[in-house]
């Protein structure tokens, strides 16, 4: 690795000032939102595995080599969006507070069992993420792990060229570090006309691309790349930009759902006919492929009664040869320690459960959840509506049966108590669905393009005719 140092003659902005900066526009201080209590159930292969290192292997972490530095880069990648938190805190989303002794324990369970990437970003968990890795990583050797972060530019006042360089160089300062492995253009995409001059503003117009690959020249970042969220014309226009900015990776969202039905699969490809080495985002949309119908967990655990059902989804991520690792926000122990067992090593998709996990994404589609992976982008709504709350709330009660399609349907009485009951307790009162007045704010910052406001509308009607108790 290389080790030259960074500039530090810029002054380090005040926790609050950066918090004010990033949060400025609702997705920046959605991205800053932490996971959950350390004493909370995730969405995660948590409820399924028992929490003991009895059978993680000790050695044999799949690695893949960067053809660009030629470093070896554990399969299985750190991603640190969703931290655990302190137990019996405010129950106040912004009074969370990061539990720095369990990431700790996480850190080095991680790195003795050879995972060696870990990803992070200035907005995530409400600005700590950075400084709270910083402090479990700088513990180890600087040798012994690889450091990704991002420029998280998103509000207008952090598009300048000053206030973007400042935050570069304060995720250098937070994780303690003179360098940074993997640096990305943050969460760019969108499409058409509004999603160029999205990127133009962030990162072209104001000089901060040329400024990113000259820091790349002098070692202060080893490879440069983008995560993407949007279009396939957008994904192309970038991708022809590699001949002058040469993208030494690029962080996609992959998974067997997206593989066909949301253009992963495209997105893949491409980068594969360019040789450019790819880093995997959402390979369990947040959970939504743990969280399952029942009728489709059956067929899993029918296949594979051994197995997690969350293994099948890191096991498809991790099989093209041109994923150079797997991001997984692994908040508790026990996901960490099933994710182990599925990497050391990875026993690959063959063809046939390649198929097999295709009429699975089939048979999952059919089901009318919506398409939230909970990572919190819409947040937080300036009317204090808990958007992520609802909608994992409704997808949990389709996939529970818990949504009728008519008021005559045997199971009526069963699913109406269930999904009225479960909502006052998943979501406060003064924060429910019909408190939305249709700003859409919201939705110009969710990475799946959810009609946020139209299907929080959609619920709030289905709610008022369980109430009500009207024929439908």
């Amino acid at each position: 690795m290389k080790h030259n140092k960074p500039n530090k003659t810029d002054k380090n902005i005040s926790r609050r000032n950066f918090l004010k900066i990033i949060g400025a526009t609702a997705g920046a201080t959605a991205l800053a939102g932490c996971g959950v209590k350390s004493s909370e159930s995730d969405n995660s292969a948590a409820d399924e595995i028992a929490t003991t290192s009895a059978n993680v292997p000790k050695s044999g972490m799949t690695m893949r080599v960067n053809p660009t530095t030629g470093d070896e880069v554990s399969l299985l990648g750190y991603g640190c969006m969703r931290l655990p938190t302190i137990e019996g805190v405010s129950a106040r989303e912004n009074d969370s507070e990061i539990d720095q002794q369990q990431v700790n324990r996480l850190v080095d369970y991680a790195i003795e069992h050879g995972v060696n990437l870990f990803d992070t970003s200035p907005a995530y968990c409400k600005g700590m993420s950075e400084k709270a890795m910083g402090i479990a990583l700088s513990r180890h050797p600087r040798d012994k792990y690889f450091l990704s972060t991002k420029l998280s530019n998103f509000a207008p006042q952090t598009w300048s060229y000053q206030e973007s360089v400042k935050m570069y160089r304060n995720s250098m300062k937070e994780l303690k570090t003179d360098y940074l492995d993997y640096y990305l253009l943050h969460a760019i995409g969108g499409k058409g006309d509004e999603g160029r001059k999205a990127i133009h503003q962030r990162y072209l117009d104001n000089g901060m691309l040329d400024f990113l690959i000259k820091e790349r020249s002098a070692g202060r970042i080893r490879n440069l790349g983008f995560s993407f969220h949007g279009e396939p014309d957008i994904f192309d226009w970038l991708l022809s930009m590699h001949k002058d900015v040469h993208w030494d990776f690029v962080l996609i969202q992959m998974n067997y759902l997206d593989w066909k039905n949301s253009g992963a699969e495209y997105l893949y490809r491409r980068l594969e006919e360019l040789s450019i080495p790819a880093l995997v985002m959402e390979p369990l949309l947040g959970g939504r492929l743990v969280k399952l119908p029942d009728a489709v967990v059956a067929k899993l655990k029918q296949r594979e009664p051994n197995r997690s059902v969350a293994s099948w989804a890191f096991r498809f991520a991790g099989t093209p040869k041109g994923i150079l690792s797997v991001l997984s926000g692994m908040t508790y122990m026990e996901h960490l320690q099933d994710n182990l067992r599925t990497y050391m090593p990875l026993k690959p998709i063959s063809d046939d459960e390649h198929q097999f996990l295709m009429e699975t994404a089939e048979m999952i589609v059919k089901y009318p959840t919506i398409p939230c992976n909970d990572c919190k982008y819409c947040m937080p709504c300036p009317y204090g509506i808990d958007i992520p709350s609802i909608l994992l709330h409704y997808n949990k009660c389709v996939n529970e049966g818990n949504v009728t399609a008519s008021s005559n349907d045997p199971r009526y009485a069963e699913a109406r108590r269930a999904f009225l009951v479960g909502y006052n307790r998943a979501v406060e009162k003064l924060r429910q669905a019909d408190h939305c007045v249709g700003c859409g704010k919201c939705m110009t910052h969710c990475p799946q393009q959810i009609d946020i406001p139209a299907e929080l509308l959609r619920i709030d009607n289905y709610i008022e005719k369980l109430k009500q108790r009207t024929n439908f």
